[in-house]
C-alpha cells in the first residue's frame, strides 16, 4: 500500500529516517523491514506508517535526503576547491564523489537502490531519475561555463564518464576507476 508521505517531520519521523536509512544503504532496501526499522528506531509500526505511509514512501524520502545531501557537500565542494569555470571544474566534480564515497564500502545508493527497485512503479525511482537529469544537467552547464564547444554533447559524454566510474569503482572494485574517468573527461575537455 503506497501512500502520500502523511508527518515525517517530527522526532519519531526523523528517527525512523535516520535509522531507515542506514539500514537500506548498509543492508539493502529489499533486506531490511519495516520491524527491523521500527524496533530500532525505538518506535512502531504504527508510527513508522503514520510518518511516511508506507516503506516504499520511506525509501523514497530516504533517496530524496541522500540527493539533497550530495548535491550540498557538491555545491560547497566545488565553491571550496574550484570557484573558477573551467576544465578543472567539471573535473572536481570526481574529487567530491571520490571523498563523499571514501570509506563507503556499498559506493552509490541510487546504483544500489535501482538494481532492487528498478523496473518498478516504486516512488524511488522517480528520485534516482532526478538525481541522473540532475547530475547530467550539471556537467552540461560547467562544460558550458568553461567555453568548451558543445556543452550539450561533452557535457553529455563527460557525464557517462562519470556514471561509469561509480559503477566500475563499487559494482567492478576498479581501485582507478575514477582516475582512469578523469583522464578520459581532460582528453573531451581540454583538446
Amino acid at each position: 500500500m503506497t501512500t502520500t508521505a502523511r508527518n515525517p517531520n517530527t522526532p519519531a519521523g526523523a528517527r525512523i529516517l535516520d535509522t531507515a536509512s542506514a539500514l537500506f544503504y548498509e543492508r539493502g532496501i529489499r533486506a531490511v523491514g519495516v520491524d527491523l526499522i521500527a524496533d530500532e528506531a525505538g518506535t512502531t509500526k504504527k508510527t513508522l506508517y503514520d510518518r511516511f505511509g508506507s516503506k516504499d514512501e520511506l525509501v523514497a524520502a530516504y533517496l530524496s535526503r541522500r540527493a539533497a545531501r550530495w548535491i550540498a557537500f557538491l555545491t560547497d565542494h566545488l565553491e571550496r576547491q574550484v570557484p573558477e569555470p573551467g576544465p578543472r571544474r567539471v573535473l572536481a566534480v570526481v574529487d567530491a564523489l571520490e571523498e563523499r564515497l571514501a570509506g563507503q564500502d556499498r559506493g552509490c545508493a541510487f546504483v544500489n537502490a535501482y538494481a532492487e527497485i528498478g523496473g518498478t512503479d516504486h516512488p524511488g525511482n522517480a528520485v534516482i531519475r532526478e538525481d541522473k537529469r540532475y547530475m547530467r544537467a550539471l556537467f552540461v552547464r560547467l562544460v558550458d561555463e568553461a567555453g568548451i564547444p558543445d556543452p550539450e554533447v561533452v557535457g553529455a559524454q563527460v557525464h557517462l564518464l562519470y556514471e561509469g566510474a561509480i559503477v566500475a569503482r563499487t559494482a567492478g572494485g576498479l581501485e582507478g576507476a575514477y582516475d582512469e574517468a578523469r583522464a578520459a573527461m581532460t582528453r573531451l575537455l581540454v583538446p
